[in-house]
């Protein structure tokens, strides 16, 4: 397998990202929601794109947002049978070099407590403990997750 293409993403793009990020979680968000978060001044979203396949694969995706000096990963997706194989690594580092690019100095996240996986992704590419919102997240078993606040500097 050949190393994923970065790309810009944008609304055109919107059914493929909900896709995948149906794939991806278990609370998709709908095209709808994608679309009105990419119509937001400072959003941009990224998608891996493995070109060795006919016709080519989306892998994944990474949706920020830039205001004043800070920017915020909205989500990151990967397909389940992508994962660990440096897909998340190369979004977040095209991601923090466009927002670096667009201004910002820090950049933030929210990351479910249990999501041990994530959370070693995140704390590898250098991002620390900045705060928790309980109950943020909603599982589709009605029960609610906490939210850990990550940030790292760009």
């Amino acid at each position: 397998m050949s190393v994923p293409t970065i790309r810009r993403a944008g609304a055109e793009m919107v059914l493929v990202l909900a896709e995948l990020h149906a794939r991806t979680f278990s609370e998709a968000w709908p095209p709808g929601e994608i679309a009105r978060l990419l119509a937001t001044p400072g959003a941009f979203a990224l998608l891996a794109v493995a070109e060795d396949t006919t016709p080519p694969l989306p892998l994944g995706f990474a949706l920020l947002r830039t205001a004043a000096d800070e920017c915020e990963l909205l989500s990151l997706a990967v397909l389940p049978d992508r994962r660990r194989q440096g897909v998340a690594r190369m979004l977040l580092g095209r991601g923090i070099e466009d927002a670096r690019a667009a201004g910002a100095v820090e950049l933030f996240l929210e990351v479910a407590e249990n999501n041990v996986a994530a959370r070693a992704l995140y704390l590898g590419l250098g991002f620390r403990h900045a705060g928790r919102r309980p109950e943020y997240y909603q599982r589709s078993d009605g029960k609610r997750d906490d939210a850990l606040v990550l940030k790292r500097d760009i």
